[in-house]
């Protein structure tokens, strides 16, 4: 049997969804059970039955402080060594993001799913065209953001999806693969020209400022969306790979389409 965890988050209940649609059999993790979905707690590890699981697709974590993640990663990586897993799929972060205030949880990670003896498979995703959208603030004549003309080699949510279920699925030619899953170069100018509204560049000074007094954001969210800003605006993820496109067997979706439309819908009325 097939098991995703973070069933109920974006990327797990989209690769949930692709397995399905393709016939194969599959079943949901989350702290949240409901129906089709076990409850798997990373921060419980009684909860972590992973007894008749063929091939487990780990989710990352990592809405938490790095030890907190690693933590819970390190606890799910035992409990699948102790029941038997029969490969482990985990999503990491692509390398360009080595610089990213996030990357050492995904690195540490990476290290425990190598070092536990099971077959593996690791999956470095680049970053969301919607997270690239959503990330543009909107002004009373257009978009701003910190990005500058700085590209990012962007991938929509569904394409991570559809190339992590096509792994789960039949695991063994990637086994001890590090896939590197990136897409299309798209700028913050080129998502403004696609809505038709002109772009500003505010300094990163300004952007953390606005982005530390954001509400609803938890202590450790700043510095990560901060690297983000600055590694787009000075080039480090920008670079294009093929293996995501080879991986789905198709074009991959426009991320540039998928950009603007996230920003599109962030637009006050």
């Amino acid at each position: 049997m097939i098991l995703v965890t973070g069933a109920n988050g974006h990327l797990g209940a989209a690769t949930l969804a692709a397995l399905h649609r393709a016939g194969v059999p599959a079943e949901g993790g989350s702290r949240t059970p409901g129906a089709g979905v076990r409850h798997l707690d990373f921060d419980n590890p009684g909860t972590l039955d992973l007894r008749g699981v063929s091939t487990l697709l780990l989710v990352s974590a990592g809405y938490a402080e790095d030890d907190t993640v690693i933590a819970r990663h390190a606890a799910v990586v035992a409990a699948a060594v102790r029941d038997g897993v029969g490969h482990l799929v985990y999503t990491s972060l692509t390398t360009a993001g080595d610089h990213l205030a996030f990357a050492a949880a995904h690195r540490a990670t990476e290290r425990v799913v190598r070092d536990s003896g099971l077959p593996w498979t690791i999956l470095r995703n680049g970053l969301y065209a919607e997270l690239f959208g959503s990330l543009l603030s909107w002004t009373a004549d257009g978009l701003e953001s910190p990005f500058g003309d700085g590209a990012l080699a962007a991938v929509a949510r569904a394409d991570f999806a559809e190339a992590a279920a096509i792994v789960v699925a039949d695991p063994s030619p990637h086994a001890g693969l590090v896939l590197d899953l990136v897409g299309s170069p798209i700028t913050a100018p080129q998502v403004a020209a696609a809505l038709g509204v002109p772009h500003r560049t505010v300094d990163l000074a300004t952007f953390r400022d606005r982005t530390l007094a954001t509400p609803g954001l938890f202590p450790f969210q700043p510095p990560m969306i901060a690297s983000i800003a600055t590694g787009v605006r000075h080039g480090f993820l920008a670079t294009p790979d093929p293996t995501l496109e080879k991986l789905l067997g198709r074009p991959l979706t426009d991320p540039l389409a998928v950009a603007a439309a996230a920003a599109s819908a962030a637009r006050p009325e």
